[in-house]
């Protein structure tokens, strides 16, 4: 599906999500700055530019086509009352076709963690891919000990699918991962995750 021809922004009753924008440079590094200690065990690594403008402006350039391509929606996360930044949310790897699925990830600035922002932001996104992008299926992986991700997943609605041996490369490793999905019309009750 062909976003370009009108400006992607997705409102909830505190958020504010829509892709970024070559002025949201400071904020994001200032974050990502901030919360590096705590986002950094559950990342891939950093490259060496990661805080660089030139990085950010690749990121945005990334965002644009990606969106009007239809193969990602790369949301930041704004406050409404402040508009402050508090994170980011990515439904990538829009899959067409058979599949009609896309794969989510996501990250929260540190001072922001376990405020509910994420939840909401993920219930958004979901509620869009389903009824506005029209997929039937969003997955999302998280490492095993992750236990602040599989819960917000878990309480999201996703449902704990299986293990992913060697899934992603996280701090420059190769990382067992545990898999959750969301489905459209879920008739699979609840599961226990393993």
């Amino acid at each position: 599906m062909l976003l370009s021809k009108r400006k992607l922004k997705i409102e909830t009753e505190r958020l504010t999500l829509r892709p970024p924008v070559h002025s949201d440079f400071r904020p994001w590094s200032a974050l990502r700055r901030e919360s590096a200690e705590f986002l950094t065990p559950w990342e891939p690594s950093w490259a060496p530019d990661h805080l660089s403008r030139k990085a950010f402006t690749n990121r945005v350039y990334w965002a644009q086509r990606s969106v009007s391509g239809g193969s990602a929606i790369p949301l930041f996360l704004f406050r409404r009352d402040s508009g402050v930044l508090v994170g980011a949310i990515t439904l990538d790897n829009i899959r067409r076709g058979p599949a009609q699925a896309g794969t989510l990830g996501y990250w929260t600035g540190q001072n922001f963690a376990r405020q509910g922002y994420m939840r909401e932001a993920i219930g958004a996104v979901v509620h869009y891919a389903f009824t506005r992008l029209d997929l039937s299926r969003i997955e999302a992986a998280c490492l095993p000990e992750n236990a602040a991700s599989r819960g917000l997943l878990e309480n999201s609605g996703f449902k704990y699918e299986g293990v992913a041996q060697s899934y992603l490369q996280i701090g420059g490793r190769w990382r067992t991962h545990v898999l959750y999905a969301a489905l459209r019309s879920d008739r699979r009750g609840r599961t226990e995750a393993g």
